[in-house]
């Protein structure tokens, strides 16, 4: 019988309602260290908050959320603001970077905001965009940034802290499918490179197939789980 290691990060039997309208309905998941998987299903079967329960911001109604032998869903908001700042990178739809600082700087905060002085900061942030193709549009802001290269800033954000786990919210969702292959193509290489653990939401077949495996939501329960390419 062949032992297989313990998840990295681990859902079960989850369940969330907004209001009175159910969101998730024992739903579960498991991501292995250094694992790219899909979340895939139509629009309102639960994709965004299954993420969003996984990464922290929101807590279930019930079930678990286990990440590296803790359970996520009953930690205090310090140190899941310590998790996100530390071990988990987010990246949303629309980038939502912080409109008044540059690129590079967007990149930075976050390595200021865990102790790292400006100059090494910025330095860092430099070769994540640089990673990312993106080089070029260090000095600009977001405004003027196309869809495509705020995304691939954002990914740099996610990652320039080392997190052992980023979660991606529809990330090509806002981009044309030449820009959103691209994005994707990039962040599985930075991914692979760093040995980075990803969970991406997505409805775009062609983003999924990025991923190792693809699991499947369907009215907020996992439908089933497919082995991607």
């Amino acid at each position: 019988m062949t032992n297989h290691p313990a998840p990295l990060l681990a859902a079960r039997d989850l369940v969330k309602t907004h209001g009175r309208t159910p969101a998730l309905r024992g739903a579960h998941l498991e991501l292995a260290a250094g694992e790219i998987v899909a979340v895939t299903g139509p629009s309102g079967s639960g994709k965004s908050t299954l993420l969003h329960c996984l990464a922290g911001i929101v807590r279930p109604d019930e079930g678990s959320v286990t990440y590296g032998g803790e359970r996520v869903d009953r930690l205090p908001e310090r140190r899941l603001s310590e998790l996100r700042r530390t071990e988990f990178g987010v990246v949303f739809q629309f980038g939502q970077l912080i409109p008044e600082l540059t690129a590079l700087d967007n990149v930075a905060l976050p390595l200021m905001l865990a102790g790292t002085a400006r100059g090494a900061a910025q330095e860092s942030a430099a070769e994540w965009l640089a990673r990312f193709g993106a080089s070029e549009q260090g000095r600009l802001r977001p405004g003027e940034l196309s869809g495509g290269q705020a995304q691939r800033v954002a990914l740099a954000r996610a990652l320039a802290t080392g997190p052992r786990v980023v979660f991606a919210d529809e990330p090509t969702g806002a981009l044309d499918s030449l820009a959103g292959e691209q994005v994707m193509a990039a962040l599985v290489r930075a991914a692979r490179t760093s040995g980075t653990s990803v969970l991406v939401v997505t409805h775009d077949a062609q983003v999924a197939a990025y991923a190792d495996r693809e699991v499947r939501l369907r009215d907020g329960a996992t439908a089933g789980l497919e082995v991607g390419a």
